[in-house]
């Protein structure tokens, strides 16, 4: 239970990686909040919010109501994220807008919004889900590449900003997972993947997950700035 009776909100927490970060976060004890884009189910024991990470008054008004019914936030998961497989002569203005959009402008939104009451709790840890893509030179879309490698830039300055109020910044790259952005690739990358593995696998979501739930608890206390490579040893 290292994290009992924290308040988290994990965007894109419907499905996925999102899905199992929030779900593991609850069985350590968390209150768990998600967001999500699209008409589904909600999650029995979490809080679901139908709100887009691009939508600035939505996610405003949606950590309000969360600050008020819990008395703040204390963790962030900037998980949202959207990616296409497709050459960069052949993409359109509109998708490379699209995927900086989301994975860049989306964490700048929602970690604006959180902020503000973590400054004045002098407390808290905003976690950023990067990419191997982000961090490796890896067959990967250029521009799902440059918003991850844009991700683990805003990790590092805005924990060198936002350190003195006692608020911890880091960014988590998973390599290759056995569901989400896996599912996109054609079978000759994967095998590519398996083989220069080290471990010779894909990783799990609940592997990550577990992993995500100790950078964002207290017992992680003296990490900021990081961004940690979680690949099977690529």
């Amino acid at each position: 239970m290292r994290l009992r009776d924290k308040r988290v909100l994990v965007t894109g927490g419907s499905r996925g990686l999102g899905r199992a970060i929030a779900r593991e976060f609850r069985r350590e004890g968390a209150r768990v909040g998600y967001t999500y884009s699209q008409n589904e189910a909600p999650e029995d024991g979490l809080r679901g919010f139908c709100v887009s990470v691009l939508d600035a008054p939505g996610t405003k008004a949606m950590v309000e109501e969360l600050e008020r019914a819990w008395g703040g936030l204390d963790i962030l998961v900037n998980n949202a994220g959207v990616t296409q497989v497709l050459p960069l002569a052949l993409m359109e203005e509109e998708d490379w807008d699209r995927v900086m959009d989301v994975n860049v402008k989306g964490a700048f939104l929602t970690s604006r919004a959180v902020l503000r009451g973590m400054i004045r709790r002098k407390a808290g840890s905003i976690l950023n889900i990067g990419s191997l893509a982000g961090v490796r030179m890896i067959e990967a879309p250029v521009h799902y590449a440059a918003s991850k490698a844009a991700i683990r830039g805003l990790s590092q300055a805005l924990a060198k900003e936002v350190g003195r109020h006692g608020i911890r910044v880091n960014c988590l790259a998973p390599g290759i997972l056995e569901d989400g952005v896996a599912r996109n690739l054609p079978e000759h990358r994967l095998e590519q993947y398996r083989r220069h593995c080290a471990l010779g696998r894909f990783g799990t979501l609940e592997e990550v997950a577990r992993f995500a739930a100790f950078l964002v608890s207290d017992e992680n206390s003296y990490m900021s700035g990081e961004t940690i490579l979680m690949d099977g040893g690529l």
